[in-house]
């Protein structure tokens, strides 16, 4: 059943998208700020309750409806499961973004394209040359369909496996959000607010993001260039401070054949990770993975790519779950 409720939801939000101002994405946002503004006292514990409000308590209601619906009958739970899937797991969460840059670049509109990636990403890319805007724009994209599709993908799967239906997907996509939203939150308040919050949901999410960003960077080998990526994976990983990004965008680098990494540019945004010695400014003394310097051509080999990738492992769920039917 996993395997149709992830090709039923990919079917369903490549027909019929969620919007860009959506009540989902409200509604994490509210209770994101609930669990803060009323569990949050400043010591480590409280951080904790934080954390478990909003992640663990969506999780569980996720988990409970499904076993509601499971013992009416299967095609309930399986309608269940497709319509988690569909607010957590998809490309469209993400796509326009990446989308609306690529035409304003196609067009030679530079300037709108980096207004898109500011409002995308929250930074200051207004003096952002072409190539580094290029790569800012592959290395979100790649972020981006990690945590939007593989790493909800393998949580629902992995914890559907147990009779948890769609608790994983829940599970990852509020683990992600938690961290984005708090790290945002201490970044743009005037004063230091939320800090334990913030350092305890990036802790927890770098644990529970840890084989799912493997499993995308083989994914990532198995369906472009497999020895570079590799060998990328290997040698290029540390270039990013969190090893999880690292690793994902160093194997897609290999397998592309493209140049990512380099030095922190103006209007650097908290995922693209900074080198080791912060005073290192130029992309040779930082260093980057080898490969072509990022081009147009690039945006479609990532486009690609992830869809290979996508297809790949759903074959391969395709084949588990029918060698479990057999046996």
């Amino acid at each position: 059943m996993s395997f149709f409720a992830v090709l039923f939801a990919l079917i369903l939000e490549q027909a019929r998208p969620l919007p860009r101002d959506n009540v989902v994405h409200e509604s994490m946002v509210a209770w994101s700020r609930f669990a803060g503004r009323n569990f949050d006292a400043g010591q480590q514990r409280h951080a904790w309750l934080v954390w478990l409000v909003t992640v663990a308590v969506p999780a569980l209601a996720a988990w409970l409806a499904y076993a509601l619906f499971a013992s009416l009958n299967v095609l309930a739970a399986l309608a269940w499961n497709v319509a988690i899937l569909y607010v957590t797991l998809g490309f469209r969460q993400f796509s326009y973004q990446f989308t609306d840059i690529r035409e304003a670049l196609d067009r030679g509109d530079e300037e709108g394209a980096r207004q898109r990636l500011a409002q995308w990403r929250h930074l200051d890319a207004s003096e952002l040359p072409r190539s580094e805007l290029l790569r800012h724009v592959i290395e979100h994209s790649l972020l981006a369909a990690h945590r939007h599709v593989f790493g909800v993908f393998f949580w629902f799967i992995a914890l559907s496996a147990v009779g948890l239906g769609p608790a994983g997907a829940v599970f990852y996509r509020m683990a992600e959000f938690a961290r984005r939203y708090w790290t945002y939150k201490v970044r743009t308040s005037d004063v230091a607010t939320h800090e334990r919050v913030m350092r305890l949901a990036q802790d927890l999410f770098a644990l529970i993001d840890h084989v799912p960003a493997r499993l995308t960077a083989f994914g990532f080998a198995v369906v472009g260039n497999f020895e570079e990526a590799v060998a990328g994976w290997r040698r290029d990983a540390g270039l990013w401070r969190h090893a999880n990004e690292g690793i994902v965008l160093a194997a897609a680098a290999g397998a592309l054949g493209v140049q990512l990494g380099g030095g922190v540019a103006p209007g650097i945004s908290p995922e693209r990770v900074r080198p080791e010695n912060d005073a290192l400014e130029s992309t040779e003394a930082a260093g980057s993975t080898p490969g072509m310097p990022p081009c147009s051509a690039h945006l479609d080999r990532v486009v690609g790519l992830v869809w290979r990738s996508v297809v790949l492992w759903m074959l391969l769920v395709a084949l588990l779950t029918l060698a479990r039917l057999l046996g």
